[in-house]
């Protein structure tokens, strides 16, 4: 299986839905388009949208960890959404939701960095 990224802007916050499979295959192209979303237009926080997220290995842990402090270190903030019960599981072990605030849907994550902004 493979990956499909959709890109969206809304208010400042770059949506990010990945379907499929974010592992050692696909991490580095999710890498590129995401970083040059971000710098190519005005986004100050991410919403990062895995409700069709499969599969997840460490190197998808190491891609949103690394937009995670690219944002950051503009000023923004990065939250996670519809995330699935195995990938939850991943992001839970690997301690994420510590740094990055998980929401239901990407509505109330919208409306939560909107919000803080």
């Amino acid at each position: 299986m493979n990956l499909q990224i959709e890109m969206e802007h809304h208010r400042g916050v770059l949506i990010v839905r990945l379907s499929g499979e974010l592992d050692h295959h696909t991490s580095d192209m999710v890498r590129m388009q995401m970083d040059e979303a971000i710098q190519r237009r005005q986004c100050e926080h991410i919403v990062l949208s895995l409700k069709n997220l499969q599969f997840m290995d460490s190197s998808g842990l190491g891609v949103i960890l690394g937009r995670y402090k690219l944002i950051k270190q503009k000023g923004g903030k990065m939250a996670v959404c519809d995330v699935n019960p195995p990938v939850y599981r991943l992001l839970e072990m690997s301690g994420l939701f510590k740094i990055m605030p998980i929401y239901d849907n990407e509505g109330n994550a919208l409306t939560e960095l909107e919000v803080v902004s």
